[in-house]
């Protein structure tokens, strides 16, 4: 008789989206909640798992926040939960947006563009930084 076993680090995406205005950057976009763990396998069945970390993911940028275990237990048993500022502790910045207009034609966009989309001038020199 053999025994087949393991520990392993595991991530799982929670069913959980809330709509915001993002900390770090400033547009529109939705919260996405995973949580990470550990845990040992027998069989390829989980059967412990333990140092549970949840991670608040930010659509718009990819900012990537840790939130307390009591509020990610809460979202995982599927409570009604709003996640606020203050809940959040950034682990990493997303992308920073910067606002370019466009010194020909005055096209705003805030996309990583090298020449105008509209009308084909080079962007130069000319961004905003937007937070």
């Amino acid at each position: 008789m053999f025994f087949i076993f393991g520990v392993s680090t595991k991530k799982d995406k929670l069913d959980f989206n809330q709509n915001m205005i993002c900390p770090s950057c400033g547009r529109y976009g939705r919260y996405e909640v995973t949580v990470e763990y550990t845990c040992f396998s027998l069989f390829f069945i989980p059967i412990l798992k333990w140092d549970k970390k949840y991670y608040v993911k930010n659509s718009c940028c990819g900012s990537i926040y840790l939130i307390s275990n009591n509020i990610g237990d809460k979202i995982s048993g599927g409570g009604n939960v709003n996640l606020m500022e203050k809940d959040l502790k950034l682990v990493r910045r997303g992308k920073v947006y910067s606002i370019k207009q466009c010194e020909n034609c005055g096209f705003k966009t805030d996309d990583d563009f090298q020449y105008c989309p509209k009308c084909g001038a080079v962007l130069n020199g000319n961004e905003h930084k937007r937070q």
